[in-house]
């Protein structure tokens, strides 16, 4: 019998699978090509090879020179680092969490179609579950019925302990995205120095009615992460005066993160290729320069 967890899974994925097999896989593969390289075997020195790749060590072994050989790195690792604490979970509509599943499976079954390796870590202000690297149908939908269906056991946001956990995980440069709509501030450091060895990309879920908002907005909100109530103007941070989105902005760009900003119900197709393009367009200009 198909229960209604299933059909959700099934849904998902059909949703998901005609855009990545025909315009998000190769914008991905585009995106994010393997840039390194690693060690595939030693051959004897011929003239005209970079004496840089010697390998000095079967050189004297043997007594002939040996160079080291090399191959492309093609199999890529994609981290998807998901915060699914009460501000997510308890939105309206569960609007921000569907955007959020969304995204993530598009993101794991672009990743699948190039044969690289995806790891899933949902938390809250604790890690709650962790994926570990894999691939192949099966370990796609395992990821995204865990960002449909799993209940954490937190309920508030500290990016701390994700971090470090992805931290010892990634043993390789990878490909980060920290997907949460950042109502804590406990990240930059730990992220700033994430960014010197992988390659991070943050998608900030912004609540409809934030991207709707044009001036001062004064609201009484009930907060799902502590259950406080509270006044808060939509509009303006509680600091200098400037929508909390945009100091999020200036924070990514000094620390040398991509910054996807979506909001909730927002079409993810639409937004992931024009993150791609812009990108794409902002690594192209940085080359010529």
């Amino acid at each position: 019998m198909i229960t209604e967890t299933d059909s959700r899974l099934s849904l998902l994925e059909l949703k998901c699978r005609r855009p990545v097999e025909h315009l998000l896989a190769g914008e991905f593969h585009s995106v994010f090509r393997g840039h390194g390289i690693e060690f595939e075997d030693v051959r004897p020195y011929q003239p005209g090879d970079d004496v840089r790749s010697m390998d000095w060590r079967v050189t004297a072994r043997t007594g002939e020179p040996h160079i080291k050989r090399y191959i492309e790195e093609r199999e890529q690792f994609l981290y998807l680092l998901v915060d699914v604490s009460a501000s997510v979970l308890d939105s309206s509509n569960n609007q921000k969490r569907d955007t959020i599943a969304q995204i993530a499976s598009l993101l794991t079954m672009a990743a699948a179609k190039n044969q690289d390796r995806v790891s899933l870590i949902l938390f809250t202000n604790e890690v709650e579950l962790v994926i570990p690297p894999g691939k192949g149908r099966t370990h796609t939908l395992r990821i995204m019925d865990a960002l449909l269906n799993f209940e954490p056991e937190g309920r508030g946001t500290k990016f701390e302990s994700v971090l470090r956990r992805f931290g010892h995980m990634a043993q390789k440069h990878s490909i980060v995205f920290l997907i949460s709509d950042f109502l804590a501030k406990d990240y930059l450091e730990e992220l700033r120095a994430l960014a010197g060895r992988h390659d991070i990309n943050a998608v900030n879920v912004l609540e409809s009615q934030t991207v709707r908002s044009t001036g001062a907005e004064l609201v009484h909100i009930h907060d799902a992460e502590n259950s406080q109530r509270r006044i808060i103007d939509l509009k303006k941070a509680a600091t200098g005066g400037a929508p909390y989105h945009e100091i999020l902005q200036e924070e990514m760009l000094e620390s040398g993160i991509n910054l996807m900003e979506i909001a909730e119900g927002e079409d993810c197709v639409q937004a992931l290729i024009t993150f791609f393009h812009l990108r794409q367009r902002r690594f192209t200009k940085e080359t010529k320069g």
